[in-house]
C-alpha cells in the first residue's frame, strides 16, 4: 500500500498553489485572453511613456500640423508641405489625425500611460484604506471607541487640511501631537480612567462599538453617487492628474473594506490566531503578518475589477471636461474632441472608445476568472 502512494506521488507530485491557479487560470480562456490583453496593455502604455515623454520625445503627441487635419487613418503625410521634424516617425498616420492635425497613435499611446498610471495609483489608495479599515472593523470590532479617540479621528483630518492651505509646520505638528494621544493616553491617565466617578475621566467613556463605527461610514459613503461625488470635488479643486486619482481612489475603498472585514471575521477565532495571541505576538503583527495573507485574495479580485471601474471614471471625467487637463492626451479627452466632429471624422470617437472598451473588458473577464481561481467553492466548475 505504502508502495503504491509512493508511486502516484511520483507519477503526480504535489502542485505548488502557483501551479494550480494556473492550470486554473489555463482552462478559463476568457480570464487568460483578459490577462494578454492587460499584459499588452501594460506593456504599450510603459512603451508610451518612455516614448512619448521627455525634451525630444520619439512620437511627440503635441506637434500641430493644421494643413494635416482630420486625416484619415492609414494616410501618408504630405512631404512637401511639412518640416523634416514634424513628419510622423511611422511615416503613415497609423489612426489619422484631429482637428490640430495632431497624431493621434501618438496621443493614444500617451494617453495608454495616463489611464494605466490613474486606475493602479487610485486603487492602490483604496486598497490600502480599505485593508486598514477592514482589518480594524474585522478584529477590534468588538471593543468600544472612547470619547477622545472619536474627537482624535475627527481632529486628525484637519492636519492634511492646513498641510494642502500652507500650515505644514501646525498641519503636521497636530497629526503627531493626536497620534501621540491615542499611543499614550492610556498610560498617561491612567487614574482617571481608573475611577469612573471623577469628571475628568469623560473623555475615556467607552462608547459604541468599533465595528458600528466603521460600517456605518461605509454605508454613509456608499449612499453618495459616487460619480457625482467625484464631480463635485474635482469642480472645486484645481484640474490636476494627481487630484483625479487621489479622489477616484478616496471615494472607491468601500468594498474592499467590506471584504476584508467578512474575511478577518472568519479568520478571527481560528486556532493560528488564537495560538499567536497566547504567545504575545502584537495585534498589529497578528493583522499584517498572519492574517491578511489569508484574506487577501478576495482583495486581488476587488483591486483587479477596480482597476477597470477607476479607468472608465478617469474616461468619463476627461470626456466631460473635469479630467486630466492639457497638455497630458487622455483615451477620455480624445473621444471628447472627436464628438465634434462625429460624422466629417468617426475615427476620432471609434478608435479610443474601441480601446477603452476592450481595455475594461479584459479587467473584468480577467477578474472575474481570479475569483473563480481563488474561492475553492468556485473550482469545481473547472
Amino acid at each position: 500500500m505504502t508502495a503504491t502512494l509512493n508511486n502516484l506521488e511520483t507519477e503526480h507530485p504535489p502542485r505548488t498553489p502557483f501551479q494550480e491557479s494556473w492550470r486554473l487560470l489555463r482552462k478559463n480562456k476568457l480570464a487568460l485572453c483578459g490577462l494578454a490583453i492587460f499584459l499588452l496593455f501594460a506593456v504599450t502604455a510603459l512603451m508610451g511613456f518612455f516614448l512619448t515623454s521627455g525634451p525630444n520625445p520619439i512620437f511627440n503627441p503635441a506637434t500641430i500640423r493644421l494643413e494635416e487635419k482630420l486625416r484619415q487613418p492609414l494616410s501618408l503625410p504630405k512631404v512637401d508641405e511639412l518640416h523634416e521634424e514634424d513628419l510622423p516617425r511611422l511615416g503613415i498616420y497609423l489612426f489619422g489625425t484631429d482637428d490640430l492635425g495632431r497624431d493621434v497613435f501618438a496621443r493614444m499611446l500617451q494617453g495608454a500611460w495616463v489611464s494605466l498610471t490613474v486606475g493602479f495609483v487610485a486603487v492602490g489608495i483604496a486598497i490600502i484604506i480599505g485593508v486598514f479599515l477592514g482589518g480594524v472593523a474585522g478584529y477590534f470590532g468588538h471593543k468600544r471607541v472612547r470619547v477622545d479617540q472619536i474627537g482624535a479621528i475627527v481632529l486628525l483630518f484637519l492636519g492634511p487640511v492646513l498641510i494642502s492651505t500652507g500650515h505644514q509646520f501646525y498641519g503636521i505638528l497636530l497629526i503627531a501631537a493626536i497620534l501621540g494621544h491615542l499611543k499614550f493616553a492610556k498610560r498617561i491617565y491612567r487614574p482617571l480612567i481608573s475611577n469612573p466617578s471623577n469628571w475628568l475621566s469623560l473623555p475615556f467613556k467607552e462608547t459604541i462599538l468599533v465595528d458600528t463605527v466603521v460600517m456605518r461610514f461605509v454605508d454613509i459613503m456608499l449612499c453618495f453617487p459616487s460619480f457625482f461625488l467625484i464631480l463635485t470635488v474635482v469642480a472645486l479643486l484645481p484640474a490636476s492628474i494627481y487630484n483625479i486619482m487621489i479622489i477616484i481612489g478616496l471615494t472607491s475603498w468601500m468594498g474592499a473594506t467590506r471584504f476584508v472585514r467578512a474575511e478577518f471575521l472568519s479568520l478571527r477565532e481560528l486556532d493560528f490566531v488564537t495560538a499567536a495571541k497566547a504567545l504575545g505576538i502584537s495585534d498589529w503583527r497578528i493583522i499584517f503578518r498572519h492574517m491578511l495573507p489569508n484574506a487577501i485574495a478576495p482583495v486581488l479580485v476587488s483591486a483587479t475589477i477596480g482597476i477597470a471601474s477607476a479607468i472608465l471614471t478617469e474616461a468619463g471625467l476627461s470626456f466631460l471636461g473635469f479630467g486630466v487637463p492639457p497638455p497630458h492626451a487622455t483615451w477620455g479627452n480624445i473621444l471628447s474632441n472627436g464628438k465634434r466632429f462625429i460624422f466629417d471624422a468617426p475615427w476620432l470617437t471609434f478608435i479610443p472608445g474601441f480601446f477603452i472598451l476592450i481595455v475594461v473588458l479584459s479587467f473584468n473577464l480577467f477578474g472575474e476568472g481570479l475569483r473563480d481561481i481563488l474561492n475553492p467553492k468556485l473550482r469545481e466548475r473547472h
